[in-house]
């Protein structure tokens, strides 16, 4: 604590402290500093005044001989002004301003890899058309990349046991349909279209949470769902490249969704196991139920000849495009779970609609996806509702 004394009738200069034995004026001593009366002549000293001196941890004010200096227990610092203590910032403001970077680290980086493993996957999706086989090998990059972390102890391997897995599999069931049905989307229409539809997943997580799981909600949260449906509504009608089959796989994606969330609320209370392992054990599950399903749709046949295609069109690039939307898809997945680790749901959806926006302006200016005015009145009107909902949840 620094302190300043100030006297209006008495001041003290330096020539004061100068000249030795010197008494203060007599109409002072008793009334303003009575504590001086009795005090014995100060010792000569040379005091620097190059530079402004305050004090520091003032109990009381007198003049003291040594002695009683010693036996007092109020101690009074003086220091320098360019040389004063510093005032140092509580552990808790430090905390905090570092989990507020760490969680604006997060989301730059899922923003940033989602919006990257879009635009693979389509340019993968336009030279190779076979959704079912490039959901599978998303799913696959990403088991390998933690089996590969569990082995080399880069990551701590979680314990898990069979009740772990019976509560997962619902989960992993319904990530496996949506993420199949999100990609067969994305390969019939454009990615900013289906991000679009996409956004109406908030619409569906009511009709369910209300109609099957018998929950209320305020009339602000039904309220919002009128301009995401009619947002949506309005850029489906006005979609110049409208795919029956890209807008059902989108509306299919976010009811799986919706069921995925429902089971992992229900199923993963309690559980030890959480971001980014979770994630990585839901990947392994779902790469199990994909395979064979994969193998029944489209098949190695269907696959070498398209692949020779691909090659043939594009060359050893595609390679490349397929290695980097497997790779990206997994980690982006994995930095949003470790995003929800540490924020809460309504940040969490907050983040998720920033992100369809960032992928929805990066897809449409890298593809050159042309957008009429009302197209794009529609997707800004069903993002505002998706905000609007967020609010209205909490």
């Amino acid at each position: 604590m620094i302190s300043s004394l100030k006297q209006s009738a008495f001041s003290l200069h330096g020539s004061s402290f100068l000249q030795p034995r010197r008494n203060f004026p007599t109409h002072h001593s008793a009334a303003a500093l009575p504590s001086l009366a009795a005090a014995k002549p100060l010792r000569s000293k040379t005091i620097s005044l190059s530079k402004p001196l305050h004090v520091s941890k003032v109990g009381s004010f007198s003049v003291v001989d040594e002695e009683e200096r010693r036996s007092s227990p109020v101690t009074c610092k003086a220091y320098e002004a360019d040389r004063s203590e510093p005032i140092l910032e509580s552990p808790e403001v430090k905390s905090e301003a570092a989990r507020k970077l760490k969680i604006g680290i997060y989301f730059a980086t899922w923003w940033g890899l989602n919006v990257i493993f879009n635009i693979y996957n389509k340019k993968v999706l336009n030279a190779y058309p076979f959704p079912w086989l490039t959901s599978t090998l998303s799913l696959a990059a990403g088991s390998l990349i933690m089996l590969i972390s569990w082995a080399l102890r880069i990551t701590e391997v979680p314990k898990t046991d069979l009740d772990f897995w019976k509560t997962l599999f619902p989960v992993a069931l319904a990530h496996t349909i949506g993420h199949v049905a999100a990609t067969v989307s994305m390969s019939k229409v454009a990615v900013s279209f289906t991000h679009i539809i996409k956004s109406s997943e908030p619409a569906f997580s009511v009709l369910v949470s209300r109609f099957i799981l018998g929950e209320s909600f305020p009339p602000s949260v039904y309220l919002s769902l009128l301009p995401i449906i009619g947002g949506c509504g309005l850029a489906a009608l006005t979609e110049l490249n409208f795919n029956m089959t890209g807008f059902m796989g989108a509306m299919i994606s976010n009811l799986a969704f919706v069921f995925r969330n429902i089971f992992s609320k229900k199923g993963m209370k309690g559980k030890s196991v959480s971001g980014m392992n979770y994630y990585a054990c839901l990947s392994m599950l779902s790469l199990l139920i994909l395979t064979p399903f994969a193998f029944a749709v489209e098949g190695p046949q269907m696959w070498a000849v398209g692949f020779q295609q691909a090659m043939s069109q594009i060359g050893p690039q595609i390679i490349w495009w397929m290695a980097a939307q497997s790779i990206f898809y997994h980690f982006y997945n994995q930095v949003s779970y470790m995003s929800l680790d540490e924020i809460s749901p309504l940040t969490f959806s907050v983040g998720n609609t920033m992100k369809r926006i960032s992928v929805i302006v990066s897809s449409i200016i890298i593809f050159h996806t042309p957008v009429q005015p009302v197209n794009a009145l529609g997707a800004a009107i069903a993002i505002l509702g998706t905000f609007l909902y967020s609010q209205a949840k909490q």
